[in-house]
């Protein structure tokens, strides 16, 4: 008896949000089986918010406006640097599957070649939803009293989505130009540290030196941690809001066409 395949014919876009909700999957179901990693997702944060807590509390806390507490001015550095490095999994994750050979595997099928940076960058999102959660929760514990409204809560949500898919596009990159995961490591660190360092994420920018000020006052990552500092204490969110926004929505835009062109050439080479 003859059997008869059928095959069902999808427009472009449709198998590419078909592949990558595959993809979403496999990188999440990688997340959620990695006890390491979900294990560090949950003890990292809480370290990093204890120590500097109570390491630096006491002398920064002299520096902040009167009322202020250190513990409520440091939860949204302590947060945004949290997602930061945490977005490292995707660029740890993109050069594993290069180097494994499992992308070579991925294109003898017919799959889009955009949708493993998708699973990757997704899922991405779960961890730091984990890691945020807990530091929340391990803040409460400790002292921090946020002021936000519902509303402002959810504008605090949709920043951190928007800055983690962004970083996480930024690492991808990272991922394709990288030969090794060490490579990875010293990349991010000296990229990132950086960035969260030299802002106003730990300390008031008002101690530092005339070109370092400058810098962190108008780098990307300190508009992030001003914003949502700004809404979690219920202050002015003032020009901040709109120039987070507007530096993540034009990271992305040059982070996205340049992750996919620069894994579709490695990948066909």
């Amino acid at each position: 008896m003859a059997v008869e395949l059928v095959f069902t014919s999808k427009s472009k876009i449709g198998s590419m949000v078909s592949d990558s909700l595959i993809m979403i999957r496999r990188s999440s179901r990688h997340i959620l089986r990695n006890t390491d990693q979900l294990l560090g997702a949950f003890f990292q944060p809480i370290m990093f918010l204890v120590l500097f807590a109570s390491v630096f509390g006491g002398s920064i806390e002299k520096a902040l406006p009167s009322g202020v507490s250190y513990i409520n001015f440091l939860m949204a550095g302590i947060v945004v640097q949290t997602v930061a490095f945490g977005s490292t999994t995707t660029a740890i994750a993109v050069t594993n599957d290069l180097k494994k050979g499992i992308v070579d595997r991925f294109r003898s099928l017919p799959m889009s070649n955009l949708a493993v940076l998708n699973g990757h960058v997704i899922s991405d999102i779960l961890r730091n939803g984990i890691s945020t959660l807990v530091m929340l929760v391990a803040g409460f514990v400790i002292g921090f009293r946020p002021q936000a409204s519902v509303f402002e809560w959810f504008q605090i949500l949709g920043l951190l989505l928007l800055f983690t898919l962004t970083f996480s596009w930024l690492s991808a990159i990272i991922g394709v130009l990288a030969k090794s995961v060490e490579a990875v490591q010293w990349l991010t660190f000296v990229i990132i540290f950086p960035l969260t360092f030299a802002s106003s994420a730990f300390t008031p920018t008002d101690g530092m030196g005339k070109y370092l000020k400058l810098f962190a006052e108008n780098q990307p990552i300190t508009q992030v941690v001003e914003a949502i500092r700004a809404l979690i204490l219920g202050n002015p969110v003032g020009g901040y809001l709109w120039k987070a926004a507007a530096w993540c929505v034009l990271l992305l835009v040059i982070a996205v066409p340049v992750a996919a062109q620069l894994f579709r050439r490695k990948t066909t080479s």
